[in-house]
């Protein structure tokens, strides 16, 4: 008998036959040629093997007392550990159903009783040097797929960057042209009031003065309608001061988000950064056609200031608000679908729909970390999408509603650049909770 030359590195071996006159001609055969061989008498002796060492292949005997070779295979290929080793089947059997069954169960080969060893060795090879190159392949799409990972996070990171830039520019451009006008109008109202005022402590002089004015000017003062112009006066006043005050509001909003002046990491009030992006999103909480206004419940504790990037983490509350009032968008919009199939109203009311609500939670916890948590009661998200809602690019609103990029980017900027933590809780129909983890300190070499 002619083998092939013995291996310089040896493979372990797992020989399974019920016969031990099998057992020791496999065994010194392949022990010859170099390989390392355990024996195995039984299927469950066989998989308790397997268990304490991997092998790099099996040669596997079908008829066997209690669980026989295809049993065995079976229980092989549904466990994780051992699903790749290669099972060579050596059986007596050389029905072409029972090879059929062999290769149905996982077995990559077969071999008829009686079998010659060089055939036994070579095909023991073709397996290894497959089982090398199927690792090596596996090797190269981990690399490969780390690398996809790499370039969508350094994507995400550019794509971020020149946005919170773009933003911040266009924020702070608009706060800046619109502060100096206002400024101007608030500081000068005080001032209108008492022109004003003065004007109609004049005309009641005149009044008083000269009673009984002249035909013209009792027309003049019937068509201006003095009296009740005197007594709204003060109403308008306060009114444009209103009006003015909410505009200066919103500036600040505007300057408290963008914070263009602290790209670095510094201690800030969190709760002005939820405000100031509540302010920017009230246009997206009002009552639609669709739905009723959107009420947004704050229940602050009493923090302290927190050291982190302003600017990126309010960006966060942005993107996780903007995800809220979209869910509750949809929802109330499937709700009054499903009122339309399942009743004959020809109009909607807001009142037989669930009332949409936001609430921003925040807490200081006893591991020195700060949490923020967002909860909407819109439809919930399932445990399919929950596993892949911080990946790059993923998303499940329509095309041109959304890029994918919000959540990821949110994820980078809480995990990566706060050292913190950001969890989604939901269940279908019960809303969903984003919750944002970030310490009180962050470390110097962050």
């Amino acid at each position: 008998m002619h083998l092939t030359p013995k291996r310089d590195s040896k493979a372990n071996i797992l020989v399974v036959d019920d016969t031990p006159d099998n057992l020791r001609l496999l065994s010194a055969m392949l022990t010859a040629q170099g390989y390392e061989v355990r024996k195995a008498l039984s299927g469950k002796m066989a998989l308790t093997a397997c268990q304490m060492v991997l092998p790099d292949v099996i040669l596997l005997d079908i008829n066997m007392p209690e669980m026989d070779g295809y049993e065995v295979c079976r229980q092989l290929k549904v466990n994780d550990s051992t699903c790749r080793i290669p099972v060579i089947f050596i059986s007596a059997l050389d029905d072409v159903l029972d090879k059929v069954k062999a290769f149905e169960v996982g077995g990559v080969d077969y071999i008829t009783k009686p079998f010659h060893g060089v055939e036994v060795v070579l095909r023991i090879e073709n397996q290894l040097k497959l089982c090398l190159l199927q690792n090596n392949l596996h090797e190269k799409n981990i690399l490969l797929q780390k690398a996809l990972d790499d370039l969508q996070t350094s994507q995400v990171h550019m794509i971020q960057r020149e946005k919170m830039a773009a933003l911040g520019q266009l924020v702070a451009g608009i706060a800046h042209e619109v502060n100096n006008p206002i400024s101007f109008i608030y500081g000068n109202l005080e001032y209108v009031g008492q022109y004003v005022q003065d004007l109609i402590n004049l005309i009641e002089a005149y009044q008083q003065e000269y009673p009984s004015p002249t035909l013209n000017i009792q027309e003049i003062v019937k068509q201006i309608d003095l009296n009740f112009l005197i007594n709204d006066q003060q109403n308008l006043m306060d009114a444009m001061y209103r009006g003015a005050e909410r505009i200066r509001s919103i500036v600040e909003a505007l300057q408290n988000f963008s914070r263009l002046d602290e790209a670095q990491m510094k201690r800030v009030n969190v709760h002005e950064g939820i405000d100031s992006t509540v302010v920017m999103l009230q246009h997206r909480l009002k009552k639609t056609t669709n739905r009723p206004a959107i009420t947004v419940f704050k229940e602050y504790s009493d923090l302290p200031l927190v050291t982190c990037y302003a600017s990126e983490l309010n960006q966060v509350f942005m993107h996780l608000l903007n995800n809220a009032i979209d869910a509750l968008d949809e929802s109330n919009v499937n709700s009054q679908l499903s009122m339309v199939k399942d009743s004959e109203l020809l109009t909607m009311d807001f009142g037989l729909l669930t009332k949409p609500q936001i609430h921003i939670r925040t807490m200081l916890t006893n591991s020195n970390t700060v949490k923020i948590c967002i909860a909407d009661n819109g439809p919930g998200v399932s445990k399919s999408v929950r596993s892949r809602m911080f990946d790059p690019f993923f998303t499940t609103k329509p095309p041109g509603k959304g890029s994918g990029l919000g959540l990821a980017i949110s994820y980078q900027i809480v995990v990566q650049k706060h050292q913190g933590k950001l969890t989604c809780n939901s269940l279908a129909g019960q809303g969903t909770e984003f919750i944002i983890e970030i310490p009180l300190q962050q470390s110097e070499l962050n």
